[in-house]
Order: C-alpha cells, then structure tokens, then sequence
C-alpha cells in the first residue's frame, strides 16, 4: 500500500474533528473568555545572566486596574518547576539565567494596565559573566549555574577495544557535525484560562500534552491536593514536545488563586521565542572506521549539547541521542561519550526526534562517508552491517524482534527514486565514489547540467537509514490504559488520559473502534484531555499514544464485548453466544432457517436497562527492556527515506524535490493519519535540514519573530512524497503497531546531505546548510558571452 495523496479507499475517512478545525468553529483554549475575567503577564528578565539585588512592586500594586502583583515570596509551596530535575525558578530571586527568566507576574483588567504595572516594577540588577556556548561554561574559571556545575548529565557506552581497533581499520573517517537551536512554532502559543471553582479550587485550561504531570507540578507550587486541580487539554494547535513542560502554567494558576478571578495568558509570538524550548543544538565528532571489506570495525562518538539555563528533559534527550549515535549497525567496538551543559541561552527540551535527529544525521554522515571511501555503493555498505533481527539494540539491551531493519532497506532499494539514481550511475561509470553535476546525465563540459533549466541547477538523489525508540525507556515510569464504557444514552464511550493537540490522535481512536467492534462513528464516543474524567494513561509523548490506544483497545476488547452480550443476553433471553455488537447495537447472528442478522437491541436501549454500568478498564506499562540501562528502548520503528534535491548553484539554495519513505512500524491504523504525519515530519526536518536556526549571540536571541525565522509552508514546494508502510511483525507480535510520530522527521537532513553531496561533490556537516557552501562562482562559456554582447 503506497501512501500518497492521490490515494483514496473506505478506510479514508473525515477526521471527527477535521470540519470544526479547518472551518474555525473548534476554538483554541486560549481564545476561552469568561465575565470577570483578567489578563496575566510575567515580568522576565532582560539580561542572560544576572544578579538580583532588589524587586519592588509597591507601585505597580498602586496602578488602577490592578488586582495581583506576584513574586518569589507569594508562592505558598514549591517554587520551582521541571518534569524530571525541579530546578527553574516559578519566580527568580537572586539570580537570573536567561533572557526570559520570570520575575513577577501581575493580573489587572485590561492589558493595557497589565502591561503599565509590569513596567512599574522596578528590579536592581548586576549583569554577570555570560556564558553562551558549552565551551565557555566548561572553562575552569566559568561562574557555576548551579550549586552542582556546569554539567547537567554525562552518559557513556563502551564495549570492546576501540583504540585498538582502529589500528587495523583499512579505512578510517572522523568529522564534527553541528545542529542548530530549532523552534516548534505551533500554531497556539503557551498559554491558558485558569479559573477558581467551587467544585475544584482550580480549573486549568491550557495546553499541554500530559495533564496528570502538570497537575502534580501545580499541585507542589500552589500547595494543595492534586485532586484540587482540574487540567483541561487543548484540542487543537500544535506542540510537538514544546509544551511538554509547564510554561505559563505557574503564573495563571497563582494569579487566579491570588484573586479569586479567572485570569488569562497568552505568549506573543517574541514571548514564545525567548521562553520556549527549542531543540538542543549539538555538535557530535564521530570517528568511524572500517576493514578493506567494509565491515564496520571501531566507532568512537563524542557528543556536547547546550541545554541552556535549566534542566527539563536535558539529560533523557542526551541519553536518547547516546543511543541513537550508534543506530541500526552493527560494531564490534564502540566509545561514547557524551554530555549536556548549562549556559545563558535559551531554554533547550523536549522536540519530536527527542535527540534522534541530531544523532542520526551525524550517524548517516558517517556512513556515507565510509562508503565513499571504500568506493562502495553506500545502500550495500549499510546492508552489510545491518544487525540482524535477532541481534540486542544499541545499548546491547534485548529488543522487540522484528526484520524491519532488512525490509526497509529493501523497500528503499526498490523504490523508483533509488532505482532512477543507479541508472544514472549505470551511464557514468565510477561516479559513485566522486559525484558531481545531474545524476541523470552527467554533468556538460562546462560544468553544468546538460538537461537542466537553468545551467546552475543540479540534482542529486540521497539516502538514509533509521532506527528509532519509541517510549520513555528503561527506567522512566510509562504508565498505560484506558476504560470502554457504556454511556447512559448509548454511546460507547473510549476513555483515554491522552491529549489531542492536531496529531489526529482522535481519528485513528474512533477508527481502530470502528474495526475492532464493528461500530458507526455516531456509536462512539471519544473522552480525552480532562483530569477529572479520564485514567492516567500516560504522556502523549515519544511516539508511544497511538500503541498504547492499540494495546488497551486490545486489552478491554474481550472483557468488554462480554458484558455488552452478556447483559443482552439476559435481556432477550437469548445465548450471548449467538450476539454481537455491530452499529448502532446488538445484532443476532444467522441461524440455521436463514434469519439473518439483524438489530435486535439498539445500545441506547440496553444502556438504560442496566442498574451497573457496563465497562472494561486496562491498566500497564509501556514495554521496557530487561536490563538495568535508564533510557535504553525495547521498542524500535525502523525507516527509510530517499530524496531528491535541486541545488542552485548560483543562489547556493537546495530544493527538495522528490522523496519517498518506507517505514516499518506494524499494521497501519489510519492511512490518512499515517501519511500526514510523515509530511509533517518530513517537514519539519526540511526546515531543520535547509533554514530554521534561531539565532543567539552573548545570551541574546537575535531571532525575534517569524519574519526572521524560515519556516517551511505551504508555499514551499516540497516535491512529490510516497509512503510505503510495511505492516508484518512477527507471528506472535504481542505489541502491535509501533509509533511513527517522530520517525518522518529523523531521517531527512543526512539524505538532503547525500543527496548535495552527489549534487555538487560537497559534504555538509553543518545544519542548516548554509547556501555560501554550495555557490560557485559565475563564469560563463564562449557562447553565453556572445549573446550577452
């Protein structure tokens, strides 16, 4: 099944919540109003680095209009927030650590008088030393961010003798990569409606993609009972990790208890910029090398994050991307090391790829590279060092067994975009060793493409492999589950404790009921996002919801079916055997004189029959692996993905043209879904591999807005994009479809960089590709010369 989107079939449905998205009518929760209501900003700070030598605030609560004016000593319990290490500040007092680091927080009744109070706040400075790189930070005499350095985490794994190894290495290729800092730019901006209720001393509606986390976090600052706090989800406007922690969480949680008034938050756009995550920058040296007969020997990998002021999710990130370094290959000896360190810059976390791209575009540079070398195709030199289905994962930790790893370098090597690179090899002899000019042709003597529209356009088709894990890994709790339940009017209700922030979580839900129960969608009906309805069915996070949903689904299948049938058995007085739910109830089966099927009880009906509601509940943990590695994975989807790029080598720009993706990730849920979410990866990555770079110096973002900051759109023409799933797992499988939320984004940026390189003959080492790398100078033929005369 090649997925495209010309393709079309009975499981290519609307989205549940497709018309109130693309109509307008489903409303963002920050677009939420209530009578009363006031309006919440945070003072931050303007300096990346900074001592605090005094907060005044007399005046500002003076200012008309002004209900609240908050600092560090009105936070009744903890003040300090953070998913895994509780160290940023709700609000600084004695120091500051980058530009956005909150102060105070004020309420009023208009924005207007909000914005007057934040500027009657007076806040005495002195600046300090600002340490804006990791080399700073680690120079023996750097200032220290915390109490226990400038180091937030290190992470290692040997094995064998790598030194030595590469002794008797035929060939050897070291190389430094450097990824930049990458904004989410989701649509919604962090922010929220926080309401004091009766029912609950706190109702929270703000975006976010694990409600149970962020309801422990307010619990600890505001002091009160988790059971306290309600979390209501945004159904719509992006995250992709970046509202994983909390962000304006603190301040309109503190506001509205402080007032006894709703109060609302919403980032502007440069006050998403400074506060928000973004993507660790990186820079991994590799040394790889390998025997005369390609075999992989020694693999040495260092790797420096710049994880910024604070922890977050800093150290899982480095442990994913110490893992992820060594990838699908098989080595007989390896050395890594890596570390993640505090600076002045801007807040780094949780982004989709969580580390894995970073890691794996510096991996499949290796690999190219080694290829090159060894005058070896570079899809066969992958092939011969594959693992085998039944070897341990990068960690040497045992692994869900699957032949992903061979089926999808099979199905890249039969694609029509690989196939169109090796005739065009075929028709230059040797070029797979030193590329350059139109893979098509080969390049005219002057240098340029004989066929192409302009004489400065090149084309070049690239590849890449990957393997990624999927969940929390070994050591993190990954809890799971959900519950089916009968509703008083009808409805069979999937109750889940995930969150829909436009992933389409919703759409593959409501199809993987229809299917496994046989329901129409006016059947079901979906309950997801709201603390106090839902099981906490863990963080809609690390590629794990949609598995999850699957295994509960699996789980609660029988259990629930049986009571459905079971209590209209007893109703109509029939065998549950000869029943089954269908749409719109329960239907008899065909008998023996030809009855047929037919409805027999409508589930509205048999839902007010019952005394006890009828239900299935499901509780686990996702998968892990047997072994005592804190982030190792037992989960692993498997892809890849080949491009086609046009390089001007006037302009130095670099156009993706064509691609295709095969990913091996178990049955398919729901093809539109699958799809759209390997073009938004793939989209992402574009703008990983070719301009997103938000852009510091001295502490300071030089990147204010997306005036600046080059996102791709619509407007970019990504090329033609096939998809082709592999569906087999193993007989037996126990764990069904694996995640592909974060795989289209991962493997892109070392395909555009083997696909420039036999564009123009350059390596890229460096994201995003700068265009001066890839110009060359004009000079013009006899011919050209003449016409212009």
């Amino acid at each position: 099944m090649l997925l495209n989107r010309k393709n079309s079939g009975e499981r290519w449905r609307i989205r549940p919540d497709g018309r109130d998205k693309v109509t307008g009518a489903m409303k963002y929760l920050t677009d939420m109003a209530l009578p009363g209501m006031l309006t919440g900003l945070v003072l931050r700070s303007p300096y990346p680095h900074a001592a605090i030598l005094g907060i005044r605030v007399d005046q500002a609560r003076k200012l008309p209009g002004v209900h609240a004016v908050l600092t560090h000593l009105d936070v009744p319990g903890l003040n300090a927030y953070g998913i895994a290490i509780q160290d940023q500040p709700v609000f600084c007092y004695d120091r500051v650590r980058y530009v956005g680091d909150a102060v105070a927080a004020v309420a009023a009744e208009t924005l207007e008088q909000a914005e007057r109070a934040l500027a009657a706040i007076e806040v005495d400075y002195e600046q300090l030393p600002v340490l804006d790189s990791p080399e700073k930070a680690l120079e023996n005499d750097a200032d220290q961010l915390h109490p226990h350095g400038n180091v937030l985490h290190r992470n290692a794994y040997k094995t064998g003798d790598v030194e030595r190894a590469f002794e008797n290495c035929a060939h050897i290729v070291e190389e430094t990569y450097s990824t930049p800092r990458q904004m989410h730019t989701y649509m919604e901006t962090e922010g929220g409606l926080f309401v004091p209720g009766t029912d609950r001393l706190l109702n929270v509606y703000a975006p976010t993609q694990h409600g149970f986390m962020d309801r422990l976090q307010l619990s600890r600052i505001l002091a009160v009972p988790q059971g306290d706090i309600r979390i209501v989800s945004s159904p719509i406007g992006g995250s992709f990790g970046g509202k994983d922690e909390l962000n304006v969480q603190p301040y309109g949680a503190l506001l509205a208890m402080k007032t006894g008034r709703p109060v609302r938050i919403h980032n502007s756009r440069w006050e998403s910029v400074r506060v928000g995550l973004k993507r660790h920058p990186m820079v991994i040296t590799m040394r790889t090398g390998a025997d005369a007969d390609g075999r992989l020997i020694a693999h040495q990998v260092r790797v420096t994050a710049d994880t910024g002021p604070y922890a977050t999710l800093g150290a899982e990130v480095l442990n994913f991307a110490t893992e992820h370094v060594t990838g699908p290959y098989q080595y007989a000896n390896v050395d890594v090391e890596s570390m993640s360190v505090f600076t002045n810059n801007g807040m780094s976390g949780e982004f989709r790829g969580f580390g894995g791209n970073q890691a794996i575009f510096a991996l499949e540079g290796q690999m190219d590279r080694l290829a090159e070398c060894l005058g070896m195709d570079p899809w066969e030199f992958r092939k011969l060092n594959l693992r085998e289905a039944g070897d341990p994962g990068p960690f040497g930790q045992p692994i869900a067994r699957t032949d992903g790893a061979r089926q999808v370098w099979k199905s890249l090597q039969e694609s029509r975009l690989w196939k169109e690179r090796e005739a065009a090899l075929e028709r230059r002899p040797g070029a797979a060793c030193v590329p350059a000019g139109n893979p098509s042709t080969g390049p005219s003597d002057d240098g340029h493409s004989a066929d192409s529209k302009s004489p400065w356009l090149k084309e070049g088709i690239g590849a890449a492999y990957v393997m990624h894990g999927a969940g929390l890994g070994v050591g993190i709790p990954d809890p799971a589950g959900g519950r089916l339940q009968l509703a008083r009017d009808g409805r069979i209700e999937a109750v889940f404790g995930y969150e829909e922030f436009g992933q389409g979580l919703i759409a593959t839900l409501e199809l993987m009921l229809i299917e496994t129960f046989g329901l129409a969608p006016e059947d079901i009906r979906i309950r997801i996002g709201d603390t106090d309805v839902v099981p906490d069915s863990g963080s809609s996070t690390a590629s794990r919801a949609t598995s999850m949903m699957w295994k509960s689904v699996q789980n609660m299948r029988m259990p629930f079916m049986t009571a459905l049938l079971e209590a209209a058995g007893r109703l109509l007085h029939r065998n549950p055997g000869q029943l089954h739910m269908g749409r719109g109830g329960i239907y008899g089966r065909a008998d023996g004189e030809g009855e047929g099927r037919k409805l027999l009880l409508p589930y509205q009906a048999l839902a007010a029959s019952t005394d006890e509601p009828l239900m299935a509940e499901t509780r686990f943990s996702y998968p892990a692996s047997p072994v005592d590695r804190v982030g190792a994975h037992f989960l692993y989807t498997y892809a890849a993905v080949a491009v086609k790029v046009e390089v001007n080598t006037l302009t130095g720009r670099v156009r993706v043209v064509d691609q295709f993706h095969t990913v091996a990730a178990g049955p398919v849920m729901n093809p539109q879904g699958y799809l759209g979410q390997i073009e938004g990866g793939s989209s992402m990555a574009l703008g990983f591999t070719l301009t997103e770079d938000a852009v510091m110096t001295g502490g300071c973002y030089l990147t204010r807005n997306l005036d600046t900051y080059l996102v791709p759109t619509i407007a970019e023409h990504m090329g033609r994009i096939d998809v082709l799933p592999i569906e087999e797992l193993p007989p037996g499988d126990p764990h069904g479809p694996r995640g592909i939320g974060e795989i289209g984004s991962v493997g892109l940026a070392p395909a555009v960089a083997a696909a420039v390189r036999q564009a123009v003959g350059r390596w890229v080492c460096k994201l995003p590709i700068d265009p001066a790398e890839l110009q060359e100078r004009p000079h013009f033929t006899q011919k050209a010369v003449a016409v212009h005369e």
